[in-house]
């Protein structure tokens, strides 16, 4: 690294790479620091926001990439097959399955730790409780599959290879779930591919107004959180542009 810096040469990609490496680190150590994140939300007013077991046939759905959404169920079947999946799609594979679907981080924690590769449980739980609302301290994103879908798979190449029940679809239909699309254009459509399991602009409604509002009530709890978790080291870039 220092041999690059001095040079210069490729700086930029060095830096980055000491940059994930340090998040690595960081995020291993929240484990060692607090060892029952992977049982307990690091914020209590979540604890039992989700009760588990309530919903199974959702859970199975998810697992399984029969939700009915599209982009859901391609990124779901990509990853059971190759064991990997890009940090964007994993994120709304979670958002999914703990806002649309209002499952328990807990349950969803077995299948992806089974079905990632490249599975670290500091960095796998810390994550997890990132994307599932139930840290106290970070951003809560709640992620739109089909806005997703649109924007970074404009022609539905993708749902189109890994979905392969609606492969027919034209360009506009590729992304939604049966129950936003016109009935006339479903005529044709095989009747093997299930419709959506959770309604997706109300159950994101749902989770927003729940979440929000638990965000709305001070908890003690969160300043121990921020005290122990909350990252205030400047890595290398982001030192380079300050």
């Amino acid at each position: 690294y220092q041999q690059h810096a001095l040079n210069g040469a490729h700086l930029k990609a060095i830096e980055s790479f000491v940059s994930r490496l340090h998040w690595r680190g960081h995020f291993m150590q929240k484990l060692e620091d607090q060892v029952d994140i992977e049982w307990r939300c690091l914020d209590p007013r979540t604890e039992n926001l989700r009760p588990a077991g309530q919903h199974e046939a959702r859970l199975d759905a998810w697992k399984t990439g029969h939700t009915g959404v599209p982009m859901v169920d391609a990124c779901m079947r990509f990853l059971n097959h190759h064991g990997w999946i890009n940090f964007r799609m994993r994120a709304m594979l979670v958002s999914f399955a703990c806002y649309n679907l209002w499952l328990d981080w807990r349950e969803i924690h077995p299948h992806l730790a089974q079905a990632f590769t490249d599975y670290e449980p500091g960095i796998h739980l810390s994550q997890l409780q990132m994307q599932a609302g139930t840290t106290g301290i970070n951003t809560l994103r709640i992620y739109n599959p089909i806005k997703q879908s649109q924007e970074l798979d404009p022609n539905g190449l993708f749902i189109r290879k890994w979905v392969p029940e609606i492969a027919s679809r034209n360009h506009t239909n590729i992304h939604l779930p049966a129950n936003q699309i016109k009935q006339s254009s479903l005529f044709d459509e095989p009747e093997n591919y299930p419709r959506p399991v959770v309604d997706l602009q109300d159950s994101a409604r749902h989770a927003r107004e729940i979440m929000f509002g638990i965000r709305k009530t001070p908890h003690q709890a969160i300043a121990r959180v921020i005290k122990m978790h909350a990252a205030r080291k400047k890595w290398p870039s982001q030192r380079r542009q300050t």
